[in-house]
């Protein structure tokens, strides 16, 4: 069977560049903290990833931190802990928005009754009106404000450069979790105007089990997560993984590319569209009536779960999901589509298709006739029922 995978938003395929740029580095013997030649060759294998990922957000290889991906990274930065110039900077309030990944939800290292939630519209889009009440109700505290810049769910793209602009004119903080917006639009961390953004390889065709820190300003530094050795300058100890910081290298000197794709991607998801709400069903659309990333749509057909979708299209060779894949295979009610005040019986028959990098028309052919023997089969099933 001819299968088309179109579940990008969890996890993309390797792309070739990373596999070789891995299977180069696992030849290697070296520790990449150590003085001698193979302890060199290791280290360059790192530095060179690190301006790879740096230039993927135009920011200087200094400023780059590898971790072990996006978790890590957001739960690291998320912290209370920071300094400038080297003198601490403690924050002392956490104001994150309704539709985060559940790793920044979670609020990192900050406790439960210092984190604030910023509401969004109906669209999913952080209501900056709320966000700039929020600030003003924290008064004299520092605080760190954390939205991300394209939500993995719905793929609707938050305003980051205004919330920078309104946060920064309130003394806080800005992290933007830019995990799913790389290589899917331009991101530039000048332009956006925060303070630390965050990545991970894999969303963009490097491997599972790497991620990166991106700060804005050397003197603005985040307290370590990880403790012990002085890796990473000293802001994430432990052994480098220098075969997928190599991998994340190459797959974000590739990435940028894939910025010429965009237009096409848009069809092809305009044309899934297409051919969903051509099926004689009620259909909606998340997030259709504002900016979202080119490659990623979320869609609900009334009156079909979720659950069922998923497994049957799965069957029938198309792999997609129901909203984010961050909960041990769960199907579960969205809390990204709760906070748009979707209903809950709507947001159970959510389900989201992503495409990238290696994502053509072939893909749109298998989708179309699996669709077609789906929805034969649940029309089937439901006249039985009558």
């Amino acid at each position: 069977m001819t299968r088309a995978y179109l579940d990008y938003n969890a996890t993309a395929p390797l792309r070739p560049e990373a596999h070789a740029a891995m299977a180069d580095a696992l030849a290697l013997v070296g520790n990449a903290s150590s003085v001698h030649a193979e302890g060199r060759a290791a280290r360059a294998k790192v530095e060179a990833a690190r301006n790879e990922v740096g230039q993927l957000v135009g920011a200087a290889a200094k400023l780059v931190t590898f971790t072990s991906g996006g978790t890590e990274a957001n739960n690291t930065v998320l912290t209370p802990d920071w300094s400038r110039a080297g003198k601490p900077h403690r924050i002392e309030r956490l104001l994150v928005s309704a539709v985060e990944h559940p790793s920044v939800l979670a609020g990192g290292r900050f406790p439960t009754d210092r984190i604030r939630t910023i509401p969004v519209d109906d669209n999913g889009v952080v209501a900056v009106a709320a966000l700039e009440r929020l600030l003003a109700e924290q008064g004299s505290a520092k605080t760190l404000v954390s939205v991300m810049l394209a939500n993995n769910e719905t793929g609707v793209i938050q305003p980051v450069e205004q919330i920078a602009a309104v946060a920064h004119a309130a003394g806080a903080l800005v992290h933007t979790d830019a995990i799913q917006a790389v290589g899917r639009m331009p991101v530039a961390i000048d332009d956006l105007g925060v303070d630390v953004l965050t990545l991970s390889a894999h969303k963009i065709g490097g491997p599972q089990g790497a991620g990166a820190i991106i700060r804005a300003d050397e003197e603005l530094a985040f307290a370590p997560l990880l403790t012990g050795g002085g890796q990473e300058r000293r802001l994430r100890a432990g052994t480098e993984n220098i075969a997928a910081i190599a991998g994340f290298g190459a797959a974000a000197r590739v990435a940028s590319a894939d910025l010429a794709k965009a237009h096409g991607w848009s069809v092809l998801r305009d044309e899934v569209a297409a051919i969903v709400s051509a099926a004689g069903r009620p259909v909606t659309i998340f997030g259709a009536d504002v900016a979202r990333i080119p490659q990623t749509l979320c869609l609900a057909v009334h009156g079909i779960s979720a659950e069922t979708l998923v497994i049957a299209l799965d069957l029938a060779g198309v792999a997609v999901s129901s909203g984010a894949a961050c909960s041990s295979g769960k199907v579960a009610p969205s809390h990204v589509l709760a906070a748009m005040g979707v209903d809950s019986s709507l947001a159970q028959a959510a389900i989201r298709i992503s495409m990238g990098w290696d994502s053509n028309e072939s893909d749109l052919d298998v989708f179309s006739k699996a669709w077609r023997d789906v929805l034969k089969r649940v029309r089937s099933k439901e006249i039985e029922a009558v």
